[in-house]
């Protein structure tokens, strides 16, 4: 897997020199002039951790959960501190984790953001199904949330078992969801699991439609090399098949596909953290996108409301970009919504993207895993599934060994991917 993204990455950036990530940090970051800003926090608390999830997680503790929110609001403090007034960007999104854990105190991390930034297109928070009951809904929506996604990954017994999860009370869930309305309401699901079938995952999409979800996201099992979880992965061609007879389903159902894994029942249905140009990550774990600079926090809560107790940001990782490895990552994130606009390219790099990547594009198109009108280029259904099958390989590569060191190591001195 290392050979085929080393290759990919030394092709792409024109250059054989690695992504280098360093313990180095900038203490001021410079999104003064981002566009297209997001912004993305943490809750790393759960109940119970599932063997198959690789995000930074711990056990809830009450108390620990207090003094982490208390050094959360105060990193978003010392960000959002950096710039005159209040900034415009596009969301904001809690992920986790269980960020219910900390449902009494979202409405205060939301006010502490509102003193900075101003959110033009919603705010989501990533939700339990357990969780998903009319009080807490309520506070929710009184906090100001907009959006919710639900990580059912499976509404049948024999995955819910294989996964380490309880039943889903969907009949309670709907009732609920229907009491209490939400702008888009996501469920995630889990595609590529052993034995699985295409009547098994349409079932699942059927059952969160008919629910209450208006979006629905069938994400990818991966095996990740330092989660505990030991259901072995689905052959290449098995999960190929199954990727299309599902998209291939959805929209003969008439839903909108609006990125690799999503797929909606309702104009303006969205719910996604990845797809914009830049965003701000605040919390363990969370990641910082800027225009010249990519940057991760530490893994551990401990020393990250240390960090943020000293006034000092929680950076465990920094990589600065070359124009390159950032067209290169530009792409690699904006495909996930399934198209590329070459005007949305020249804006953000000041340079035409066919005069950057004209001969990829065309092999591409030649390949059939594009096709070009007007200057946006649209995957096709194949182009999608080796989109997913090269996603993977990163995954694994990449994201699978930093995930790991960082999750042993608070503040690691250099990693090289």
């Amino acid at each position: 897997m290392g050979i085929i993204t080393n290759l990919t990455r030394m092709w792409l950036t024109r250059s054989v020199k690695p992504f280098v990530f360093t313990g180095e940090f900038d203490q001021v970051l410079p999104y003064g002039d981002c566009e297209g800003l997001g912004l993305y926090i943490h809750i790393p608390f759960c109940r119970s951790l599932c063997n198959f999830c690789p995000y930074c997680k711990t056990v809830y503790n009450a108390d620990l959960c207090d003094q982490y929110i208390n050094a959360l609001i105060r990193e978003i403090h010392m960000v959002g501190g950096q710039t005159e007034g209040r900034r415009e960007v596009t969301s904001l999104y809690f992920g986790g984790g269980t960020p219910a854990l900390a449902a009494g105190r979202l409405g205060e991390i939301i006010g502490a953001v509102g003193e900075h930034f101003t959110v033009t297109q919603g705010i989501g928070v990533e939700l339990h199904p357990d969780d998903v009951t009319v009080p807490l809904l309520r506070t929710l929506k009184e906090a100001g949330v907009t959006k919710i996604s639900i990580g059912v990954q499976s509404f049948q017994e024999k995955y819910q078992t294989l996964l380490g999860r309880g039943a889903v009370d969907l009949s309670a869930l709907s009732a609920a969801l229907e009491q209490v309305p939400f702008e888009t309401v996501s469920m995630d699901l889990i595609f590529a699991l052993p034995g699985q079938t295409f009547q098994d995952l349409r079932t699942d999409v059927d059952l969160a439609f008919a629910g209450g979800a208006n979006h629905v996201a069938i994400y990818p099992f991966i095996d990740f090399t330092f989660t505990s979880s030991s259901l072995p992965a689905m052959d290449k061609g098995e999960k190929r098949r199954l990727l299309d007879q599902i998209t291939t389903y959805c929209l003969e159902q008439g839903y909108t596909r609006t990125s690799i894994w999503t797929f909606s029942s309702r104009a303006g249905a969205r719910y996604s953290s990845m797809t914009r140009d830049n965003f701000l990550g605040f919390g363990c774990s969370a990641t910082t996108l800027l225009r010249e600079q990519f940057k991760i926090n530490t893994f551990s809560v401990q020393e990250y409301c240390r960090r943020v107790e000293r006034g000092v940001l929680p950076t465990s990782l920094t990589l600065r970009f070359s124009l390159r490895q950032r067209m290169v990552y530009y792409l690699f994130w904006t495909a996930y919504s399934t198209r590329v606009d070459e005007r949305d390219f020249q804006r953000f790099f000041g340079v035409p993207l066919r005069r950057m990547y004209g001969l990829e594009l065309r092999a591409a198109r030649l390949l059939g895993l594009v096709t070009e009108e007007d200057g946006v280029w649209q995957m096709t259904l194949k182009g999608a599934f080796f989109y997913h099958y090269y996603e993977n390989f990163y995954t694994l590569s990449y994201i699978d060994k930093m995930w790991g060191i960082l999750r042993r190591e608070a503040f690691p001195e250099r990693i090289l991917l």
